[in-house]
């Protein structure tokens, strides 16, 4: 599942692409391994830090280059194929419950998580390989028991759930009209596409001009219309006012990497977000995230948050067998 969660406000509508860009439905589904946090909330952190109001400022650099040449009809069509049935999963999919592990320079991290209707809800279970200590585990308690006991608290994880899958729609609508794709080939049974900026794309937000920005690769199952892996790089900086408000480096990257868990329904197994850039003209900033994902189990549809903890409750005795499945491994600085 890509995002239960679309907007009606979908960026950059279409007229070419009106059973995707223009959808008005407020989904009520599981949270999303990709909270692709899933890539693009990590890829606009850096820009919407301070660059809010100056969504509608200088275009992406390089974003009016002549195309090279115009993008296959059939290649187009697949990939607008494939957004309808990423964006139209809300209707069938499942919830599951599904390991972590976040590394960062500073070691790594592993988590259960469970989907719930209001959004995934996690617990601790390892710090660099080892399960925590009487104080790590003492302060996960505190946490989840202060998330349900204050309804403040859930209404802002929903809040920002809700935001971050969104986000994921609206970038993920973008994809059929606001490149060009050339077909590269089969590559394990997938159709491998690369892309760049569509030329003549209008990209009026943040979040379009940040990905139209980027060029890369697509590898989709051409015979299930599904995403299977996407890779982007920021082939230009990206200004905001010119450059005063802000800047998005060249070079920065991304990929996403999804796995079949049933029949169906796909998740994310691997993402890395590699962006750095500059806010407010002195204030650097920089994303790096770099996850792994797995053990995908299904878990009852639709629960609660509180229904969510007690699936957690339950797993407590995983923690051993994650310790042999997942070994701790160094931040991914380089593709």
């Amino acid at each position: 599942m890509i995002s239960p969660i679309i907007h009606s406000d979908l960026a950059g509508p279409s007229p070419k692409l009106q059973h995707t860009a223009g959808i008005s439905q407020n989904f009520t589904g599981g949270g999303n391994g990709m909270r692709v946090v899933w890539i693009f909330t990590g890829i606009l952190a850096a820009a919407s830090v301070s660059c809010a109001a100056t969504g509608a400022g200088a275009p992406a650099n390089g974003a009016d280059r002549p195309a090279a040449g115009a993008a296959p009809e059939a290649a187009t069509t697949l990939v607008r194929e494939v957004v309808y049935n990423e964006l139209h999963d809300h209707d069938t999919h499942g919830f599951w419950k599904y390991w972590v592990e976040h590394r960062s320079p500073g070691g790594t991290r592993v988590e259960e998580q469970v989907e719930t209707n209001d959004g995934p809800i996690a617990r601790a279970l390892l710090t660099n390989g080892h399960p925590l200590d009487a104080q790590g585990k003492q302060m996960e308690e505190s946490r989840l028991r202060e998330l349900m006991k204050s309804a403040s608290e859930q209404a802002s994880q929903r809040r920002a759930y809700h935001d971050d899958e969104g986000r994921v729609g609206r970038i993920l609508a973008l994809l059929p009209d606001a490149f060009l794709y050339e077909d590269a080939g089969q590559e394990n049974g997938l159709r491998h596409l690369r892309f760049r900026p569509n030329p003549t794309y209008p990209a009026r937000t943040i979040e379009a001009r940040v990905f139209h920005a980027m060029t890369g690769d697509l590898w989709l199952d051409a015979r299930m219309k599904r995403l299977a892996r996407l890779n982007g790089t920021l082939a230009e900086n990206v200004d905001f006012g010119f450059g005063l408000f802000g800047r998005l480096n060249r070079g920065g990257w991304f990929q996403m990497q999804r796995t079949r868990v049933s029949d169906t329904e796909w998740k994310t197994e691997r993402l890395e977000v590699h962006m750095s850039g500059r806010a407010m003209l002195f204030h650097t900033v920089s994303r790096e995230t770099s996850e792994l994902r797995g053990g995908f189990e299904p878990v009852p549809p639709r629960m609660s948050l509180e229904q969510g903890m007690r699936v957690l409750e339950e797993k407590d005795a995983s923690v051993p067998a994650l310790q042999g499945k997942i070994a701790p491994a160094a931040l991914i600085t380089s593709k």
